[in-house]
């Protein structure tokens, strides 16, 4: 026998249907978006080992370049402020937090909107709080006005790794990478600016031209500029055909170069990271307490030299101490395990007890 005053579900009222996750796309999933075993490795740690283990870094992650040297370098102790200019992931920041304690703090600035929210509640869940760990959503340019808000006249260790996270460059809508179909955008901060696709159509030859020479060193920067200024490419697959087609005698090794060429020079060009990277070279002696430490890590030629003079001329002027004489590489073993760090070059200075 029925029960005909039982209530008839609605729409509103029924229990929503169960949904189950795709299932994992095999042992090796080629879509970013399959890769979720990689993004959640607090539960599939096996996995993240078995990719680690095979020289790779897993989706979504980072791995931190050069650590041992970094931290040899800048040397933190406990009851210093330091500051990571370059957030990222936060696998330098980690380490520097663990150090700086007790009494320490540290401030990660990072332009990134989507990741910045993401590393610093992975550091409140290592334990680090509001009073050791702060995170500032701008680039390293930024600094002297992150300091001045934190009424910090200076700090003891600053940490600045140039390079483009791994989060960034495995994520197909970021744009970032040659590798996989995605929009082409490169932004660091997808809120400002402009993206790489409008930089492209609206660009002269010369202009292009010119660009690839100062940002990338780029040898068939003029053929490239003839064949890419003034179009409208909206994806990074469409951008690539146009560079390959551009370059049809060079053998694929080398026309593989001249692609990654291209996008870091699109990247550096639209993210404006050459006048970045020179305001902070600017004022870093200054945002250094006297005897402070920088590390400074950069992954090509055109970073490396602005480092290298800037730690030249502040150590003829007596702001530093002591530099680096000798660009620092990873080790072999390093480059191995981690392919991404092998053009990697860290440059350090100290600033002079004296020096205001």
């Amino acid at each position: 026998m029925t029960d005909d005053s039982a209530p008839i579900p609605t729409p509103e009222s029924a229990p929503a249907a169960h949904r189950r996750r795709p299932r994992y796309a095999g042992k090796y999933p080629r879509r970013f978006e399959e890769k979720y075993k990689e993004h959640d490795p607090a539960r599939y740690a096996d996995t993240v080992q078995k990719v680690l283990a095979s020289g790779k870094t897993p989706a979504g992650s980072h791995r931190p370049i050069m650590l041992a040297e970094v931290l040899e370098i800048v040397a933190p102790r406990a009851g210093e402020i330091g500051v990571d200019c370059t957030l990222g992931y936060g696998g330098h920041a980690q380490e520097l937090l663990a150090r700086v304690q007790p009494g320490g703090r540290l401030l990660g600035l990072d332009a990134d909107p989507i990741e910045l929210p993401k590393t610093e509640a992975r550091l409140r869940l290592l334990g680090f709080g509001p009073d050791t760990f702060t995170a500032h959503r701008t680039n390293f340019a930024g600094l002297p006005q992150v300091l001045a808000a934190a009424e910090l006249p200076g700090v003891d260790l600053i940490v600045a790794d140039l390079g483009v996270s791994s989060m960034q460059l495995d994520d197909p809508a970021r744009g970032f990478s040659v590798k996989r179909e995605g929009p082409l955008d490169m932004r660091m901060n997808p809120q400002r600016g402009q993206p790489a696709s409008a930089l492209l159509e609206k660009i002269t030859r010369d202009a292009l031209a010119s660009l690839l020479t100062e940002n990338a060193d780029e040898p068939h920067a003029r053929l490239l500029a003839d064949a890419l200024a003034g179009r409208r490419f909206v994806s990074t697959s469409a951008l690539a055909a146009a560079i390959r087609a551009a370059l049809p005698r060079l053998a694929r090794d080398e026309r593989d170069l001249c692609l990654r060429r291209v996008f870091q020079a699109l990247r550096i060009a639209v993210n404006d990271e050459f006048s970045a990277l020179e305001t902070f070279l600017r004022h870093l002696p200054a945002c250094l307490n006297p005897g402070g430490r920088v590390a400074v890590l950069t992954f090509h030629s055109g970073e490396d030299r602005r480092v290298k003079k800037a730690f030249a001329a502040g150590c003829r002027e007596g702001l530093y101490a002591e530099i680096a004489q000798e660009v620092i590489r990873p080790t072999s073993d390093e480059r191995h395990a981690n392919p991404r760090s092998a053009p990697a070059k860290l440059r350090w200075a100290r600033k002079a007890n004296g020096a205001v």
